[in-house]
């Protein structure tokens, strides 16, 4: 067993042309295309090789599109960590988690693929204008918390901490109302809130109506033992229990993502190099911000079809 944590990234590390290189070059990455694309009844390869950041933003291409990329970058790049190399674990940042279960083994590739295009559907249609998200940079987790209980309180709204990203990156999530009293809470302490191009208020309760019919679909699913251990998001912790997998699943659309926790995790269970498998290098950046100092920290990203093979 190596000490190289697999890491699969979620909703925003999208860009244009994403995994056209390997599609063009292998039939069986083009063939996963194609089930996402029927699945979702979506012309993705249009959205994603040759569309704006617009249309590469809504929640029902996107999901499905970003876990093929992942996968296929995966599927690619796995020979290399096979044997003395294999994975010490795998996570995966929200709409990542899937990506990083498929690649254990816990779930089929075409279940992955059917689950995110189903969750893509629900969690763009779960929200309304008065819902949101906003990402909070240069505060601590002590103020941001304190500053979403103040608004909290001040709007009567709900409002809570969506993802724990890293030491100063957090995302909140509730009511707009609460938002906008929490954004100038945020700016009184010097910090910065950001609006987030979102339609509802994930990770949160209210979309719990959407969180219930995904759940009801995850249960459908036929869940395995995985290969290597998974690092939930809603535990922080590795499971192997096909049951308490699909049980964490259902939960995971209105829990909060804990990557800040899952990212000690590894490092205290003995990862040092951590490679993020998909477009950008958002979770790489991350691990580099959650470690930082830590000595023998190794980053590294796949994202195209040359550093899967190379």
């Amino acid at each position: 067993m190596s000490d190289t944590a697999i890491l699969f990234p979620g909703q925003g590390s999208q860009e244009q042309g994403m995994g056209r290189d390997l599609a063009e070059d292998r039939i069986w990455a083009l063939d996963l295309w194609k089930l996402a694309e029927r699945e979702s009844g979506l012309p993705l390869r249009e959205i994603y090789w040759d569309g704006d950041a617009k249309d590469m933003a809504d929640t029902r291409a996107l999901q499905p599109a970003l876990t093929v990329v992942n996968l296929n970058l995966w599927a690619l790049a796995r020979e290399r960590f096979s044997g003395a190399s294999a994975p010490l674990a795998m996570a995966g940042h929200s709409l990542g988690e899937f990506s990083a279960l498929a690649a254990a083994g816990a779930l089929e590739v075409q279940d992955a693929v059917r689950a995110v295009v189903l969750r893509g559907r629900l969690m763009a249609d779960c929200g309304g204008e008065d819902q949101g998200m906003a990402a909070v940079l240069k505060l601590d987790r002590d103020a941001v918390e304190e500053v979403v209980e103040l608004a909290r309180q001040e709007s009567n709204q709900l409002l809570l901490v969506a993802n724990y990203n890293s030491p100063g990156q957090y995302v909140i999530s509730g009511r707009v109302q609460a938002l906008e009293a929490a954004s100038a809470l945020v700016r009184e302490r010097k910090g910065r809130a950001i609006p987030l191009a979102v339609s509802g208020a994930f990770h949160s309760p209210l979309i719990q109506e959407a969180a219930d019919e995904f759940a009801s679909f995850i249960k459908s699913l036929d869940w395995r033992e995985p290969t290597f251990p998974v690092y939930l998001n809603v535990t922080a912790r590795p499971e192997a229990d096909p049951q308490e997998l699909e049980k964490a699943m259902q939960r995971q659309m209105v829990s909060p993502v804990r990557w800040i926790e899952i990212m000690n995790q590894l490092w205290d269970a003995g990862a040092r190099r951590f490679v993020e498998v998909g477009p950008k290098s958002v979770l790489a950046k991350l691990a580099g911000q959650n470690l930082k100092g830590r000595e023998g920290l190794v980053t590294q990203n796949i994202s195209d079809m040359d550093q899967a093979l190379a």
